[in-house]
């Protein structure tokens, strides 16, 4: 049977260069080209002001104890030698109350969110920086920016981030917190953010395999807020063997109470709003 390929109303090396430059835009050093990586803060900060016009769906917790714990964690993290951004960056964190949501997510630019669901779910100062860890990766690999480019085109993202398109930044907003394509990380995305994690918390005093324990809670859970992570991630399973096998291949001994601070972590619950 042949192949019928139908016409073009363009000239067909021109429609094979659209096609090569999509799938070109979904790797990071394309993204760096058509869209420089000091652009992403500008961005994230478009998108920053949507969520706090938000305050529904994203009640920003006003206690600033909590807060600056949060931000001591993501101000370590910094520290380690593998952080590319530090500088160019904001990497400013704030928490979401909502008990009945366990999730985190990050905007391009490093502009994280924590939800208290998550807080309250964990047990360990660790486990908290692993997952911060992980939304730190993704802002330092720019994975947000990659689909977000590949979704609107980079002349689109360039104009929202130089805020010349407020209409397109509300509806970039709403896709990309809505569980729509621009939350959904790849499988690739996800891994590439829990490898990172795990290296830069091997720069502090925190055990770097401690996101395990995380992903050891979630897995087998039901509910809404469990089934909502789940549907934009991959399945815990997989990461806490991933996680596993890079503490045994680093031969990172087992963890201590100094290396997870559970007991500074249960105080901090506790004075948690």
């Amino acid at each position: 049977m042949g192949i019928s390929i139908p016409k073009l109303s363009i000239p067909y090396w021109k429609f094979v260069l659209i096609v090569i430059t999509g799938a070109l835009i979904q790797c990071a050093g394309i993204t760096n080209l058509v869209m420089p990586a000091k652009n992403d803060a500008n961005l994230g900060a478009q998108m920053d002001t949507q969520i706090r016009a938000n305050p529904k769906e994203y009640p920003i917790l006003n206690d600033v104890g909590s807060r600056q714990y949060l931000q001591n964690m993501v101000n370590k993290i910094l520290q380690s030698p593998e952080i590319k951004y530090k500088g160019t960056f904001p990497y400013k964190v704030e928490i979401i109350k909502d008990d009945k949501t366990i999730n985190a997510f990050c905007t391009p630019g490093g502009y994280i969110y924590v939800y208290t669901g998550l807080i309250k779910m964990l047990e360990n100062d660790a486990s908290l920086a692993g997952v911060i860890g992980h939304e730190i990766a993704h802002a330092e690999r720019r994975h947000s920016a990659q689909r977000m480019v590949q979704a609107y085109g980079a002349q689109t993202v360039l104009e929202i981030a130089l805020g010349q398109n407020p209409n397109q930044t509300v509806e970039l907003a709403a896709n990309m917190f809505t569980g729509l394509a621009l939350l959904k990380n790849s499988r690739g995305d996800e891994s590439e953010a829990d490898e990172y994690s795990f290296k830069y918390l091997q720069s502090t005093s925190w055990y770097p395999g401690a996101i395990s324990f995380f992903f050891d809670k979630v897995k087998g859970q039901g509910g809404n807020a469990i089934e909502g992570l789940l549907s934009t991630h991959p399945q815990p399973q997989d990461r806490l063997d991933a996680v596993n096998k890079r503490v045994k291949d680093a031969k990172i001994p087992p963890p201590t109470e100094s290396s997870l601070s559970s007991r500074t972590y249960a105080d901090f619950k506790k004075r948690l709003p």
